[in-house]
Order: C-alpha cells, then sequence, then structure tokens
C-alpha cells in the first residue's frame, strides 16, 4: 500500500515557475515508477510525465517537453515536478500516481496508487 501526497500548486503569472511535490509513504516507494497526470475544467485526465524506478529514465508528454522536469529522491520519498515557462494552458488539478507493474507508464489503468491533487492555477 502507498499513500501519496502532492502539494505544492498554487496561483502563478504565465511564464512563471511552480514545483510541485509528491510525498509518499512507504518502505517501497524505490520500486514504482511514478506520474504525473493534470485535469483541467471540463477536459479528461491527461499524462504530464513519468519517471521509472531509479529516476535514470523519463517521458513526457509533447505539450510540456523542455518546460517541465520530473525528478525523485528516493531517499526522501519524494517525487517533483519543476514546471517553467508556464503557460494558461497548463491550468489544472495536477495529480501524481504510482506503478509498480511498469517501466515507464504513461496510461491512467496502469497506475495503481493516486493522490487528492493539487490545484495550479495560471493567469495573465
Amino acid at each position: 500500500q502507498v499513500q501519496l501526497v502532492e502539494s505544492g500548486g498554487g496561483l502563478v503569472q504565465a511564464g512563471g515557475s511552480l514545483r510541485l511535490s509528491c510525498a509518499a509513504s512507504g518502505r517501497t516507494f524505490s520500486t514504482y515508477a511514478v506520474g504525473w497526470f493534470r485535469q483541467a475544467p471540463g477536459k479528461e485526465r491527461e499524462f504530464v510525465a513519468t519517471i521509472n524506478r531509479s529516476g535514470g529514465s523519463t517521458y513526457y508528454a509533447n505539450s510540456v517537453k523542455g518546460r517541465f522536469t520530473i525528478s525523485r529522491d528516493n531517499g526522501k520519498n519524494t517525487v517533483y515536478l519543476q514546471m517553467n515557462s508556464l503557460k494558461l494552458e497548463d491550468t489544472a488539478v495536477y495529480y501524481c500516481a504510482a506503478d509498480s507493474g511498469s517501466f515507464l507508464p504513461t496510461r491512467e489503468y496502469e497506475y495503481d496508487y493516486w493522490g487528492q491533487g493539487t490545484q495550479v492555477t495560471v493567469s495573465s
């Protein structure tokens, strides 16, 4: 069992930066790939980024590639999402999720555990 808690969301102007954190409980955190998803109002939840168990491999959605960076510190049971050059269309609730079975999962159904989400609002 893994419990995930996101933090770091907030209100930021377009062009600004935020760093989200996903803190996990449990001693086996390093055996899970972790991903970030987001859901904007009126839209379906979409994949943002994922990182493998060791942190050596990452994969991003095209919409955030070059602006967002996912990383992890297994000693702190935490995964981060550094978001730079934020755009209005990045406004959404951001969720982290953990998966024990895949290398770099990008689909919701691959993930076993989900956090409650943190709101990111980008203003003009």
